[in-house]
């Protein structure tokens, strides 16, 4: 392999998944990421675009090769396929020093629906639950729907709403009729029988997949809270409201906020000194081995004795985190650069 010799640029590449459709060759400034691309400009890192197909695997491996690191924006679950030939591709480079954010490794950990069952013990928890065949999912999941009223039942990894369903018994009898809907942008509630919408789920489990079923948050109606993090800092924030009164699925607008945000100053204390720490020492991820850019998204939780909002974590993204406030570009940058010269300083050794 050619080292990058120490005195040229850093360089790093911007990888996302392309576009079968589209036959324009992706540069700097024909894109959505195009504001990253000028903030590592002004700090002279040379920055490339990348799309990724996986029939393109061995060229791209070749070509990332030669730069100190990747930001990757890839979601796990679209109609291309899976993230698992590009996960490898991403393992492999990673072997030869070429930094990588987010790592598959780190996704594993705390970028799946399992994350919120491995930490329901923290205070942004709740009665969750998670089952691991099919077998357990038939055996336990109705007499738990049964006994504590509405849930929201999440494939293991996913994105953009899609495997994630509220659920509530609508009649009961031996086979409840319940009443569903869907995360995913544009769905609509129905009616069914339980065993024919457990039978839907069924393919949540192939692949190592499982299913993590939690308590319905009453006050999602008043929308949800993306907090926006760079490694281990906070760097800010957005919100996003239900397309209609009572609706599950989330509209795709977002309201975006800097880090510094007021209303939000006691969620930034409580995931920058408790929660964060907490999931690094989980999970044993090192601040630096964190994404340069991911998130975490809440809902309000019950109030407490102060009339304090509290906060329930919905799920954490890792895979493809975008948009994200203006604030946090120039922090993703520098935080990116930093790290592709530690991994220059690697190779170089």
């Amino acid at each position: 392999m050619n080292r990058v010799k120490g005195t040229d640029k850093l360089k790093v590449a911007l990888l996302w998944r392309g576009d079968p459709e589209r036959v324009e060759t992706p540069t700097p400034e024909n894109n959505r990421l195009y504001p990253l691309f000028q903030a590592f400009a002004d700090l002279n890192v040379a920055a490339e675009p990348f799309a990724y197909s996986d029939h393109a695997t061995d060229q791209l491996r070749a070509r990332l090769l030669q730069v100190d690191g990747v930001l990757v924006w890839v979601d796990p679950v679209t109609d291309q396929g899976d993230r698992s030939k590009l996960d490898s591709m991403l393992k492999d480079l990673a072997i030869w020093d070429v930094w990588v954010s987010a790592h598959p490794d780190v996704i594993q950990k705390i970028g799946t629906k399992e994350a919120l069952f491995r930490t329901k013990d923290f205070s942004w928890g709740t009665d969750t639950r998670l089952y691991g065949t099919e077998v357990q999912f038939r055996e336990e999941f109705p007499t738990h729907l049964r006994a504590n009223g509405p849930r929201v039942v999440k494939q293991r990894r996913g994105n953009s709403g899609i495997g994630t369903w509220k659920i509530e018994i609508a009649r009961r009898d031996s086979d409840s009729i319940v009443r569903v809907q869907e995360a995913r942008r544009g769905s609509m509630e129905e009616e069914l029988r339980l065993s024919e919408f457990m039978h839907q789920c069924e393919k949540y489990f192939s692949n190592s997949g499982c299913i993590i079923d939690q308590l319905f948050q009453p006050r999602i109606g008043e929308g949800m809270i993306r907090c926006y993090l760079v490694h281990d800092k906070v760097a800010g924030f957005s919100t996003q409201m239900p397309r209609a009164p009572g609706d599950f699925a989330m509209a795709r607008e977002k309201t975006m906020y800097p880090e510094h945000e007021p209303r939000f100053a006691r969620l930034r204390a409580r995931m920058e000194f408790d929660w964060v720490p907490k999931l690094q020492h989980r999970f044993g991820i090192s601040a630096n081995s964190l994404p340069a850019i991911w998130d975490a998204d809440f809902m309000y939780g019950l109030k407490d004795a102060d009339g304090q909002d509290s906060y329930v974590l919905c799920e954490i993204n890792v895979s493809a985190v975008f948009p994200f406030p203006n604030s946090a570009i120039d922090k993703i940058v520098l935080a990116a650069s930093r790290r592709l010269a530690d991994a220059r300083r690697r190779r170089r050794d």
